[in-house]
Order: structure tokens, then C-alpha cells, then sequence
């Protein structure tokens, strides 16, 4: 084979895996808790086409979500990885008010901008908006936030149709919020060079 069919080949193989990869994501509740070991669902999605990982891993989906991937696979379904955590019904992270102390941590690892509020005031969470990635908890570093079931859901697993509803909202919210980010580091780059520009008495945009 020659380097430019190789290169060729590589290409093709990248871009079936790539395909793979956004069929896996489709199925994934798109949580991003990160129970299955990996950082979110897309690398989870990547390593599953890459034949790195087990279809077993992901609690928020369980069963259902094995079985779907099985099929997408090819695969045998498996029993839900135990280390990963069980299945149970869908929760919501609440802010214990009192304890507040506005340090914003949370507000940095919401993957779906479901936490409100500035730093330094009181913030909450749209319970609509949380995906129960509960990746709040560690971030929080006076441990005023608490997991409750999620209102308006049922007390049990969810079906396969809730988990794929819930998953298009979670990843428009995804998506929004990395928008969001984008928005704010092209700011940030604006403001310190127009800080280099002018120099730092300069009325320019003050450095976020």
C-alpha cells in the first residue's frame, strides 16, 4: 500500500469511527456524570466505538440504554456494572440556602447551566434544567448541596422514551453553555489585548 492510500485508509477508518461515535452519543441520556469512568458522554461514546470500553457502564441509562447500544453493536446486552453505579430514579441537585456561601464552584461544573445565581449571592438550580450529574457535590466545598428526587418525575428508573426526551433537552443545554464559554474567552482575549494595546491606564474593556 502506498503512504497516499494509507493516508486514504486512515481517513476512512477516522471517519467511520467519528460516524460510530455519533450513533453511541445519540443513545446516551447525555447526563454527562461521568459514572462510566470516562468525562462526559461523548468520550464515553468514542471509547465504546473504538472498542475501548463496555457497553455496561452507564447507570442513568441502564438497562435500556445497554440494549439499545447492544443492538447498535452488535453485541450481547450485559448486566449493568456494579462499579458504576445502579440504576435508580432520576434526581436533582438542590441548594441547601443557609449554607450558601456564593463561592460559584458549582455554577463552574453544571454541564448544563442548570445553576443561578453571581458570586458571592445566593445561587439555585432550575430543576427542569439538571441532568442529576451530581458533579455539584465535590465542587461545592462547604457540602451545601443535596441530591432529592426529581420533581415531577416518576419515583422509579425511567423508560427509554423519558431518558431520550430528557437527553435532546441536556444537550441543547450542553450546547448552549459551551457557546457560552466560547463567548466569554474570545472576551477575555478582546480585553487583554486591548489592555497590551493601550496599556493598562487605558479605558478600554477591563480584563474579566
Amino acid at each position: 500500500m502506498t503512504a497516499a492510500a494509507a493516508a486514504g485508509a486512515a481517513v476512512n477508518d477516522a471517519s467511520a469511527l467519528r460516524g460510530l461515535a455519533d450513533r453511541i452519543d445519540a443513545v446516551l441520556p447525555q447526563t454527562q456524570c461521568r459514572r462510566c469512568g470516562f468525562d462526559g458522554c461523548r468520550p464515553y461514546a468514542e471509547a465504546l466505538a473504538r472498542g475501548d470500553a463496555l457497553l455496561n457502564r452507564c447507570p442513568p441509562g441502564g438497562t435500556h440504554v445497554i440494549g439499545a447500544l447492544a443492538r447498535l453493536l452488535g453485541s450481547e446486552p450485559l448486566p449493568l456494572d456494579e462499579e458504576c453505579g445502579g440504576e435508580e430514579p432520576p434526581r436533582v441537585a438542590v441548594v441547601v440556602e443557609p449554607d450558601c456561601i456564593g463561592c460559584a464552584k458549582c455554577i463552574d461544573a453544571c454541564p448544563t447551566d442548570a445553576v443561578v445565581g453571581a458570586r458571592k449571592w445566593l445561587h439555585a438550580v432550575i430543576a427542569e434544567d439538571c441532568s442529576g450529574c451530581a458533579l455539584c457535590i465535590p465542587a461545592c466545598p462547604v457540602d451545601c448541596i443535596v441530591m432529592v428526587p426529581a420533581p415531577g418525575l416518576t419515583p422509579a428508573p425511567l423508560g427509554r422514551d423519558a431518558i431520550a426526551t430528557r437527553a435532546i433537552r441536556f444537550r441543547r443545554l450542553q450546547a448552549s453553555r459551551q457557546r457560552r464559554l466560547e463567548r466569554n474567552q474570545q472576551r477575555w482575549h478582546e480585553a487583554l489585548e486591548d489592555r497590551l494595546r493601550h496599556g493598562p491606564g487605558s479605558q478600554g474593556a477591563e480584563v474579566p
